[in-house]
């Protein structure tokens, strides 16, 4: 009789070896497909521009946001502070009274999907603190603050300075300095906050107040240094003495 147990033992050793080249060679495969696809994608700019991709505005960098809607103060900071002046000044507590978070999230959603947005829809947008909510949250999750952190220290160490006029002249001069679009953007912030302290009497918004709205969701350091309570201090008397000075600080152009 003859022994074939030899050239079984030979076909089970090769079968395992002949399946483990089979999934080698699917792996490489699919590794030069994937590579293929990954060439032949189309790059991101491309989609943008065919309108395929479209950047969202909460979260986006200032300076691009500006550049993409060739403005530079962003449409959506325009829009909030067009519906406020025209119907919500005279609003108690108009920006320090929260508006509903989950509607809040729900404009975000649709400014970041939609080009048009009417805030002048009184009906739909009937609760101003909604509009309100919404910007703050708009320059709170900005990568860089709308002060620009090389900024910060320089701004506290001013708003520490005795001498007052010397005090506006240096916040002048560092405010010059920033950016086109912080510069822009800060100054119609400002000039429209002003236009809320006009009805303070009714708004209780007081330039104390406002600045403690504002001072942090305006500036904030890079780094958790430790001093947060006492740099927020700065930040809100930092906001208050450019809405005090606004004139000599910023002259009488601008973004309006």
């Amino acid at each position: 009789m003859l022994d074939h147990s030899s050239d079984e033992d030979e076909r089970r050793g090769s079968f395992p070896r002949s399946v483990s080249n089979l999934e080698n060679t699917e792996r490489k495969r699919v590794k030069t497909r994937l590579k293929k696809l990954i060439l032949r994608r189309p790059p991101l700019q491309a989609l943008q521009e065919k309108g395929l991709i479209k950047d969202q505005v909460f979260g986006c960098r200032l300076e691009m946001l500006c550049e993409r809607e060739k403005s530079t103060v962003p449409r959506f900071v325009r829009l909030c502070t067009e519906a406020v002046e025209s119907r919500g000044l005279e609003t108690d507590g108009i920006y320090r009274v929260s508006g509903n978070l989950a509607v809040i999230q729900k404009l975000r959603f649709l400014v970041d999907h939609e080009e048009k947005l009417n805030l002048d829809d009184s009906v739909r947008w009937d609760d101003i603190h909604v509009i309100t909510g919404a910007l703050k949250l708009f320059f709170r999750e900005l990568p860089e603050p709308l002060v620009p952190y090389g900024f910060f220290t320089d701004i506290v160490e001013t708003v520490k300075m005795s001498d007052y006029m010397d005090k506006v002249d240096r916040l002048k001069c560092l405010v010059l300095n920033m950016p086109p679009p912080n510069h822009d953007t800060l100054q119609f912030m400002c000039r429209h906050l002003r236009r809320v302290l006009k009805h303070s009497n009714t708004n209780r918004m007081t330039t104390q107040n406002i600045g403690i709205v504002f001072g942090p969701t305006l500036m904030r350091t890079e780094r958790d240094t430790g001093n947060m309570a006492v740099n927020m201090i700065y930040q809100n008397q930092a906001v208050e003495l450019i809405l005090s000075e606004f004139d000599h600080i910023f002259g009488t152009r601008g973004p309006s």
